[in-house]
């Protein structure tokens, strides 16, 4: 064959897998409000960066109907490219071939971009749509989803895993997500389930929809299984890209720096925050308008916004160095530490302490939320996974009481005793097994009720409590507490602290794996 010839086929070839699945499929795939696999990856990337690998690889022919077409590709895009210049791997799932089925084939290319990843140090970004195992490969497409699985959990820890769910996602499909650090999904587009609707009708008799059963808002305000809502595919791609930007590319480096937009110094005091917290000690505020006045302005990106909202965390920049932040949330449930608040903070304190990243913790934190619905849950167990990320963590931890720090939950919100690098505190933080009212009750119940006049004995030793016990300076005396400062030092002195803190080098004792109470 002449080289014409060649470079003719070759042609010929590459057409047909930019359009694998065929123009109608594409054009319902458009009218339904989504992109296609290349335009997300195109869209996705830094613009002419994407190398596609395994283009035009087909699955191996068997007795069953669809495999005898062999389709370039076999339904998932695959390659590397850049994002802000840093090298990404990436497959995108392709629904317009086969619903975007997974096979023996489809799973190899995967396997591949995940193991490139591996050896080179870089993040992996898998783009999600499809319909799950393909039936007529039978347990190749099982043996393919476990294949993937099985890298999921040695990559984790190593380098980023983010998931898009930017369509349907059923079945053992949602593992490899659910095994990566980050899921975004898509509004009304995008679901994700063991079983669907029509199987849970079948066994349970229960009718729902695939909306409320595993669509977006379902999984970031009621599950906590995804971590972002997108407003469309292009929000979701925008959102990944934002995510990298505060991450390194594997265990080993640091994330990136950003300079901190003009004016926006390390020494920069916001005078307002000396009256954030409230006089009265039971009036909530809020702790995120908190955070933003503290971190490089505009930096605060927050993970789980939907989710146990009495806690917040997220990504910021401290000086342009990325930090990860946990904080109590006053305004909801008072702060209280309940069982999702618990495992949503944990999972993200091991992430940062996987990625190099400085956990500051923000505290204002009555206790764990009492009640049988939380001790039948199991908030013992629950809460001991916080407790647990924090004593393992060895990244810099800075930590600010900025009001209440009751009991176990003191202890746990990432204290010295807990290897907390610096502790600060304001002025106006209790720090104490619990609070002067209920201390009070308990200790002096006795000599209260014997009282000429109870109201006024109570109130007298709930003052007396509050002055000697219920205040910042007996656990800075203790050394528990660094230093207490104003609050509109904050931001100064944890850039200080993270800086004091940059070469850090802690450890934990030798061993394979902890075992965390999950």
């Amino acid at each position: 064959m002449a080289l014409k010839d060649k470079l003719e086929e070759l042609d010929k070839r590459t057409k047909e897998a930019l359009v694998a699945g065929g123009q109608d499929r594409i054009d319902k795939h458009h009218a339904a409000g989504k992109l296609t696999a290349r335009e997300r990856v195109d869209l996705f990337l830094d613009p002419g960066s994407f190398v596609e690998m395994d283009r035009f690889v087909t699955h191996r022919c068997n007795d069953f109907g669809i495999d005898k077409q062999k389709i370039p590709g076999d339904g998932v895009v695959t390659g590397y490219g850049r994002v802000d210049g840093r090298l990404v791997f990436v497959f995108a799932q392709d629904f317009t071939v086969w619903g975007g089925s997974l096979g023996e084939v489809y799973a190899k290319k995967i396997c591949k971009v995940m193991d490139h990843a591996m050896k080179v140090g870089a993040p992996v970004i898998g783009l999600n749509d499809s319909g799950g195992a393909r039936i007529q490969e039978g347990v190749m497409s099982l043996a393919g989803y476990a294949d993937i699985f099985l890298r999921n959990v040695l990559a984790s820890g190593v380098i980023p895993q983010i998931s898009g769910i930017l369509g349907p996602c059923a079945g053992g499909a949602v593992y490899s997500p659910a095994m990566t650090d980050f899921i975004l999904m898509v509004k009304n587009t995008s679901h994700m389930f063991i079983t669907g609707p029509e199987v849970i009708k079948a066994v349970t008799h229960e009718e729902v929809s695939k909306e409320d059963l595993g669509g977006a808002m379902t999984h970031n305000q009621k599950s906590g299984v995804a971590h972002w809502v997108a407003e469309d595919d292009r929000d979701l791609l925008a959102q990944i890209r934002r995510l990298l930007s505060y991450v390194p590319s594997n265990n080993t480096e640091d994330p990136p720096f950003v300079p901190t937009q003009p004016g926006d110094t390390p020494d920069r005091a916001e005078t307002k925050l000396d009256e954030w917290i409230p006089d009265n000690a039971n009036k909530p505020y809020d702790m995120k308008g908190l955070i933003e006045l503290v971190v490089d302005q505009g930096s605060f990106f927050e993970v789980q916004a939907h989710f146990a909202k009495n806690m917040l965390i997220g990504f910021a920049r401290m000086g342009g160095r990325s930090i990860g932040i946990v904080a109590n949330q006053p305004q909801v449930l008072a702060g209280c530490l309940d069982i999702n608040a618990s495992v949503k903070a944990a999972r993200f304190v091991r992430f940062c302490d996987a990625f190099n990243i400085p956990i500051v913790t923000f505290v204002d934190v009555p206790g764990f939320l009492p009640g049988t619905d939380q001790e039948l849950g199991g908030i013992i167990r629950h809460g001991a996974k916080l407790l647990y990320a924090f004593c393992e963590a060895t990244v810099p931890k800075v930590t600010v009481i900025t009001r209440k720090a009751y009991g176990g939950a003191y202890d746990v919100m990432s204290s010295k005793h807990v290897r907390g690098d610096v502790n600060f505190a304001y002025p106006q933080a209790e720090i104490a097994v619990m609070g002067p009212d209920g201390a009070v009750n308990i200790i002096f119940k006795k000599q209260i009720e014997a009282s000429k006049d109870p109201v006024a004995e109570k109130n007298r030793l709930t003052e007396d409590y509050r002055k000697t016990f219920a205040n910042p300076y007996k656990a800075a005396e203790l050394g528990y507490i660094d230093e207490v400062i104003f609050p509109r030092e904050t931001r100064l002195r944890i850039i200080q602290s993270l800086e004091m803190l940059k070469d850090k080098r802690d450890k934990n004792p030798p061993k394979k794996h902890g075992n965390i109470p999950l």
